[in-house]
C-alpha cells in the first residue's frame, strides 16, 4: 500500500478546520524544555539491499529460547509446540482473516472460535467462553468490572498478594479514577492465608481474585477460598495456568464464577512477548453481563449449520455507553492457535505434558536445593511448574552465573512493586521448568551453579 503524505495545502485546510493558524499554534501545550531543538539524527538513506542485509544483521543480535536453555517464568513460558499448530494457524483463511460484525462474511472464522469456545469450556468447567481477549492482565481488570455489574457492587474488589504484581498494576490503573478500592491481601511464605482473606471481605466486595498457582508457583487453596467469596456475596474469579488444568481441580468444578488465563502456553511462542491471549469463561447465568466476543451455532433459513456473533446486545456497536462489553476486536489468530494445541493434545495429551512439567520441575528443585548458598523460600508450599529460588550471593550474581552457563532464569523478583508486609521474598528469582526441559540440561544447570 503506497503512502501518500499531506501537502502543505492540505495540512493547511486541517489547521483551519480546528482553528489554529500554523503547526507550531497545534503544539504550544508542549512544554519547550520537552520538545527537540535539534534535527534527528537519521543515517544516510539505504537501497532496500543495503537496508535488508542491516536489519538481517540486527536481527542476528536476538537471542531467543532456541539458541539458550530458557527456565523463564512469571507468566510467559517455554512450552513444546506441535508443528502442525503453525501449520494449520498459517493457512491463508485464518492468518489474514478477521471477524467482522457482519457474521455472515466469515463463517469459517466464525466455527473456528466456536471451537475454541468449547475447547475453553471443557478445560475449565466453565458453562461459556467468550472468543478471547487481549492477554492475561486485562482479564483480571475485565473481570472485575463484570464482577461490578453482577453484584452491583462498585466500591470495592479484594486481590490476593499472590497475584502477578503487574496483573495487579492493570487492576489498579483501569480503577484508578472510579472510586473503587482495591484491597491486597498480604501473601506470607508464597501464599495466603485463608483467614486474612476472610478478614478483608465485607458485603460491599464485588469480587475476590485469586491466582492458582500463583505468581510464585505455589497452590492456593482455591476451593476454600472461592467458599470465602461466596460468603460475601462477592464473585470468585480464578486465574489460573491452562496447562496446569492436566492435573489440578478445574475452575468450574470448586465453584468459581470467572475463570481467566494467559493463553500464551497454549501454542503461542514467546516472540518477545507477544502477541499472547486472554483466555476468559464464567458461569451461564452471568453470560450477558460478559465481556467479548461471543459466537454461537444455529440453523439458517435452509436448515444448515451456521455461526452467527450472539447476545450483540451487550457490545458497544449497539449498546454504546450502556454496553456491557466494549471489546472491538481479538486476538483470534492466537486463539485459533490455541484451539488447534488443544486439539492437537486433547484430555490425554494436556495431562501428560501437566504431569512432565510437575514431576521435571519438582527434581530440578530439589537438586538446586541441595547447592550450598542456594534454598528454595517457601519449602513446605506446594507447587505445580515453577518456584522461587533464592541465592546468598544475590539474585544478580544467581542470574549472571546461569547465564555464563547458557540457562535464561528470572525474571528477579526485586524488579516488581509489592505491597508492604507482603512476606515475598524479593531477592529471589522464579524458575520455570517446561516438558521441554531434559535431565540432561537440568543436570547441567546444577553442575554450573556448583561451581
Amino acid at each position: 500500500m503506497p503512502y501518500l503524505f499531506n501537502t502543505s495545502e492540505q495540512q493547511q485546510e486541517m489547521l483551519q478546520a480546528i482553528g489554529v493558524d500554523s503547526t507550531e499554534d497545534l503544539f504550544s501545550n508542549i512544554p519547550q524544555e520537552l520538545r527537540l531543538d535539534r534535527p534527528l539524527n537519521v543515517p544516510p538513506a539505504l537501497t532496500e539491499m543495503e537496508l535488508q542485509a542491516h536489519v538481517s544483521k540486527l536481527a542476528a543480535d536476538n537471542v531467543g529460547p532456541g539458541s539458550r536453555v530458557c527456565m523463564l517464568g512469571g507468566g510467559a513460558y517455554d512450552h513444546f509446540i506441535p508443528a502442525a499448530v503453525d501449520e494449520i494457524a498459517r493457512r491463508g483463511e485464518f492468518y489474514t482473516a478477521y471477524t467482522p460484525y457482519q457474521a455472515e462474511a466469515s463463517q469459517g472464522s466464525l466455527q473456528t472460535f466456536f471451537e475454541f469456545q468449547s475447547l475453553i469450556c471443557q478445560l475449565t468447567g466453565m458453562d461459556v467462553s467468550n472468543a478471547s481477549l487481549y492477554e492475561g492482565g486485562t482479564c483480571v481488570s475485565e473481570a472485575a468490572f463484570m464482577a461490578m455489574r453482577v453484584t452491583n457492587r462498585h466500591d470495592r474488589v479484594v486481590l490476593l498478594g499472590s497475584l502477578h504484581p503487574e496483573y495487579r498494576q492493570v487492576v489498579e490503573t483501569y480503577l484508578k479514577h472510579l472510586n473503587c478500592e482495591v484491597v491486597v491481601v498480604p501473601c506470607v511464605n508464597g501464599s495466603v492465608d485463608p483467614a486474612d482473606v476472610d478478614a478483608a471481605m465485607n458485603d460491599q466486595t464485588a469480587c475476590l481474585v485469586i491466582q492458582h498457582p500463583n505468581f510464585f508457583g505455589t497452590l492456593e487453596e482455591a476451593e476454600q477460598l472461592t467458599e470465602i467469596a461466596h460468603k460475601y456475596g462477592a464473585l470468585s474469579v480464578v486465574s489460573y495456568d491452562p496447562i496446569s488444568l492436566g492435573i489440578l481441580k478445574r475452575p468450574g468444578d470448586y465453584g468459581a464464577d470467572i475463570a481467566i488465563a494467559e493463553g500464551q502456553s497454549l501454542g503461542t511462542p514467546l516472540q518477545f512477548g507477544g502477541p499472547y491471549l486472554g483466555l476468559f469463561s464464567c458461569s451461564e447465568k452471568f453470560v450477558r453481563r460478559m465481556p467479548g466476543r461471543l459466537i454461537g451455532q444455529t440453523v439458517d433459513r435452509n436448515g444448515k449449520r451456521c455461526y452467527v456473533l450472539n447476545l450483540q446486545a451487550r457490545e458497544q456497536h449497539i449498546r454504546r455507553d450502556k454496553a456491557t462489553s466494549n471489546i472491538c476486536s481479538n486476538q483470534g489468530l492466537i486463539a485459533i492457535r490455541a484451539a488447534v494445541y488443544l486439539a492437537l493434545l486433547g484430555k490425554q495429551g494436556i495431562r501428560e505434558v501437566a504431569e512432565l512439567c510437575c514431576q521435571k520441575a519438582h527434581y530440578a528443585a530439589e537438586q538446586l536445593a541441595q547447592i550450598e548458598g542456594l534454598q528454595l523460600p517457601f519449602p513446605e508450599r506446594a507447587f505445580f511448574k515453577e518456584f522461587v529460588l533464592s541465592c546468598s550471593e544475590g539474585a544478580d550474581y544467581l542470574l549472571r552465573k546461569a547465564r555464563q552457563a547458557g540457562f535464561d532464569l528470572g525474571p528477579e523478583l526485586s524488579r516488581f512493586e509489592w505491597t508492604d508486609g507482603s512476606g515475598a521474598d524479593q531477592t529471589g528469582v522464579l524458575v520455570a521448568i517446561t516438558e521441554q526441559r531434559t535431565r540432561e540440561e537440568i543436570d547441567r544447570l546444577v553442575t554450573a551453579l556448583k561451581a
